[in-house]
């Protein structure tokens, strides 16, 4: 993959067109607002124009830009990895695709290959599954754990957040069980979302610990990104 697909962003130097949707009948009005945001959004048309699973690879291009989490010969782990744009941007970054560095995506839902990821199709929180990642990733460790993932919501704010949260904290413990000396976590939670039990856990085990939010991740939600740098190994002997 060509560096310019993970970097080059929106607009690509042509002019972006409003799409607006006739109301169908069977389609719900949050439905609709939802699809006309879909078609519109710079992101989803350059993603699709260059060859990413998704819009959120941006998310981590513009994090990485910024912060220089990836670097070449590194071991990545990624965590609820589907549809499979974040792994798509740590290939790249990470020189998987040469061998240099390594990829190990991890998701309970099937994605279609990325060159230079080892996918593995099981869920992270199940029994055997830090056996089975520490048997791919060279040295049984990770120099970066990535996670994108969030849980479905149902609606109700406290039990979204709850649910949110406690996937944010599951991803956070299994960092820490893989990460070697000096690594990097990255995950996914919401404003007035990051509770105290995850940041205490974060700063225990981390030098910085800072909340990021990529120009990608839309202005009106309120999804933010928690990066946690410099990992302790010796805070967990």
């Amino acid at each position: 993959m060509k560096k310019k697909t993970t970097t080059s962003g929106p607009g690509g130097g042509q002019r972006q067109l409003r799409v607006n949707l006739k109301t169908a009948r069977s389609r719900t009005h949050s439905s609709q607002l939802w699809l006309e945001r879909q078609l519109n959004d710079p992101y989803v048309k350059a993603a699709k124009r260059e060859g990413l699973r998704s819009r959120a690879a941006y998310k981590l291009s513009e994090i990485d830009d910024k912060h220089h989490l990836l670097k070449p010969g590194q071991r990545v782990l990624d965590l609820g990895a589907a549809p499979g744009g974040w792994s798509q941007v740590a290939a790249e970054r990470v020189q998987s695709v040469s061998g240099k560095g390594q990829v190990v995506a991890i998701d309970y839902l099937g994605m279609e290959p990325i060159a230079g990821v080892e996918i593995v199709e099981m869920d992270f929180t199940a029994d055997g599954a830090e056996e089975r990642l520490k048997e791919l990733l060279r040295d049984g460790g990770a120099d970066v754990v990535l996670s994108d993932m969030a849980a479905p919501t149902v609606g109700h704010k406290s039990t979204d957040h709850l649910r949110i949260m406690g996937l944010a904290e599951a991803a956070a413990h299994f960092a820490i069980s893989i990460l070697s000396e000096g690594g990097t976590f990255l995950a996914k939670v919401f404003q007035g979302g990051t509770e105290r039990d995850l940041l205490d856990i974060l700063k225990r085990s981390f030098a910085t610990v800072r909340h990021v939010k990529p120009p990608a991740s839309r202005s009106d939600s309120s999804e933010l990104y928690v990066l946690a740098t410099g990992f302790r190994k010796s805070a967990h002997r």
